[in-house]
């Protein structure tokens, strides 16, 4: 990938569960009490954390009960989860704002009038910053949007007027004051409060929500103009994806999609009972982008569909060819069982080659009038290796009288997202040609190699890592084909490229075979915690090594007479597109930094503005 398509799949990193709204709701009535200790100052310690939960968590407590309900109500989809956890965030806010002011007033010669202004203009941001995440995930108009958005403010500010008796001027029935005028019933720290504070309130919260309407209204134009979608699709998505892990994100990417055809090629090899020992299937699409979206998740779904231990490896394609979906990648799966429906076994191999060209190696073995291809430019530097050119290169192979051709790219030595070249073989680069001109001259000598007896063997480890680690759920799988006493193994490590120098060392301790290639499958899942989570860079090479050298030894005395049959089907299915994958991520990448820029100048400006409005007010 790209430096910039590297970035967007960093976004991954962010990626979390939003905890159960209960879970929310009773961290913010703790973290409350907390608060209510350390602000207030009666005789009674459990009286101050009353005071905390009754005016910091009860406002929390309605926001989290009641925004989804009201939301929902008005044709928005915000989850209680979401607007639990908000509630707590913006409760953190308010805490925030309040005891650095506490701070700033016990240093200097504020007094706790000071701090009190401060209460209010929190309550403005939260107003602000709720009105933002509720615009984005339920698209609602900005009035609608901040139906829902002004309730805990709003029920922070009611409660305040009420026990600091500021609704008093408005009560004439002596009832009504009251229940809803109790400052007699109020710490002494909220008597500062004075009815024109909560104008104040309300004339900040007209001015932040302006704010946050010229703020999406800036934000959104470069997304318009590069892609014809609107920045609150991908922020509803996204929002969706990290939070509950919905597939809201893919909606937005399916309506960026363009159709396309791609073919799926299978290579299944069986015991000569019929029972079958392992499969290979290679889909030629881009497992992206991020964590399970789209086809981030393809490895484990095409291993779920062999009967065999099954091997996904990486196919020649990049991100434009990240499928939109994942439900794209049922149809994968039934081109691939098409395919193996039509397969023709045969029993007869050739012994492995391997030819070098340029910077490219490439290591092939003949099934029958069909081929297995690996091609890497190890130890040099790649990542993906273009649509165009795998197809180019599997071409000029089957010019040498070959069938059909399984070309994996086996994505095993990269040196991260910096620096001038960052991997890529495109149509028309050297390293192309040097891929292409291999593969015919690979082709050439399979097709005219001596064919004999197929033995095959295979083995197979969870292993301790995890996807943090750089290894997903597939583990490690090693292959290992005899023919005519000439053993090759394929490793396949369920993971995202690896770090330089590591494919070498790996076949340096590889003993009983003749010859042999590292793949990975280039899964995604991997990358929830960063764009860069190659194999090697978390775990120790030399365990990681020993393992492979185990499964090796365990592949080799598994080997058993076999066939194997290879045939291709070809998918339709909805890909990211030419050059939309490098668009979407540029802009992506330009609005997180613009939209930093603006949100930090927005907030100064707002509270530039706020502090003004009570000097001029004196409030």
């Amino acid at each position: 990938m790209t430096a910039t398509q590297g970035n967007l799949a960093g976004l991954s990193r962010f990626i979390f569960r939003a905890p159960r709204w209960y879970t929310s709701v009773t961290f913010a009535l703790v973290l409350a009490a907390v608060t209510g200790i350390a602000a207030f100052d009666s005789r009674f310690i459990l009286d101050d954390a009353w005071q905390g939960v009754f005016f910091v968590g009860i406002p929390t407590v309605l926001a989290s009960v009641g925004t989804a309900y009201v939301d929902n109500a008005l044709g928005g989809q915000l989850t209680p989860n979401r607007a639990s956890l908000l509630a707590l965030f913006c409760e953190l806010i308010v805490i925030a704002f309040v005891v650095g002011a506490g701070v700033v007033s016990v240093l200097t010669a504020f007094d706790q009038e000071f701090v009190l202004d401060s209460l209010l203009v929190s309550l403005a941001a939260i107003f602000a910053l709720r009105l933002l995440v509720v615009i984005a995930v339920s698209r609602r108009s900005l009035p609608i949007a901040a139906i829902a958005a002004s309730i805990q403010p709003a029920a922070a500010a009611a409660l305040l007027a009420v026990y600091t008796g500021a609704t008093s001027a408005l009560l004439d029935d002596p009832t009504l004051r009251r229940f809803l005028s109790r400052p007699d019933h109020a710490p002494p720290e909220l008597q500062f409060l004075q009815p024109v504070d909560f104008g104040l309130l309300a004339v900040m919260c007209v001015l932040y929500a302006g704010a946050v309407w010229l703020f999406l209204v800036l934000l959104d134009r470069p997304w318009r103009s590069s892609l014809g979608v609107s920045v609150l699709d991908f922020i509803q998505g996204f929002i969706g994806h990290i939070a509950e892990g919905s597939r809201e994100l893919e909606d937005f990417f399916e309506e960026l999609g363009e159709e396309a055809l791609v073919p799926v090629t299978v290579l299944s090899v069986r015991r000569p009972d019929g029972e079958e020992k392992a499969r290979f299937v290679l889909p030629m699409i881009h497992p992206g982008p991020m964590g399970e979206i789209g086809g981030g998740n393809l490895p484990r779904r095409v291993a779920t569909e062999a009967d065999g231990l099954a091997f996904p490896p990486h196919a020649t394609a990049g991100h434009d060819f990240n499928l939109v979906t994942e439900r794209e990648v049922d149809a994968i799966l039934a081109a691939a069982r098409s395919a193996y429906r039509d397969l023709e076994y045969t029993d007869q191999a050739t012994a492995s080659q391997r030819v070098e060209e340029g910077d490219a190696s490439l290591l092939g073995q003949a099934v029958g009038d069909d081929a297995v291809i690996v091609s890497t430019f190890a130890p040099g530097f790649a990542d993906d290796v273009e649509y165009a050119v795998g197809l180019s290169a599997a071409a000029e192979a089957r010019a040498g009288s070959l069938d059909e051709i399984l070309l994996v790219d086996a994505h095993n030595s990269n040196d991260g997202l910096e620096g001038e070249d960052l991997g890529h073989v495109v149509p028309g680069s050297e390293r192309s040609f040097d891929m292409i001109d291999g593969a015919g001259k690979l082709g050439a000598e399979l097709a005219a190699a001596d064919r004999g007896r197929l033995r095959c063997g295979v083995a197979w480890d969870e292993t301790p890592w995890e996807p943090q680690e750089g290894i997903g759920p597939l583990g490690i799988r090693v292959a290992v084909f005899e023919v005519a006493g000439t053993r090759t193994a394929y490793v396949l490590i369920d993971g995202n490229n690896m770090e330089p120098g590591l494919r070498g060392d790996i076949l340096a301790e590889l003993d009983g075979v003749d010859d042999a290639e590292v793949m990975t499958t280039d899964t995604h899942i991997v990358n929830t915690v960063e764009a860069e989570n190659q194999v090697g860079s978390s775990i120790p090479d030399d365990e990681l090594i020993a393992l492979i050298a185990e499964l090796t030894e365990r592949a080799i005395d598994d080997l058993e007479p076999v066939e194997a049959g290879m045939a291709s089907e070809k998918a339709t299915v909805t890909v990211f597109g030419n050059d939309r994958t490098e668009t979407l991520a540029s802009t992506a990448n330009a609005v997180v930094s613009l939209g930093g820029a603006l949100a930090v100048t927005f907030i100064l400006t707002v509270f530039t503005v706020s502090i003004g409005i009570f000097l001029v007010t004196g409030g």
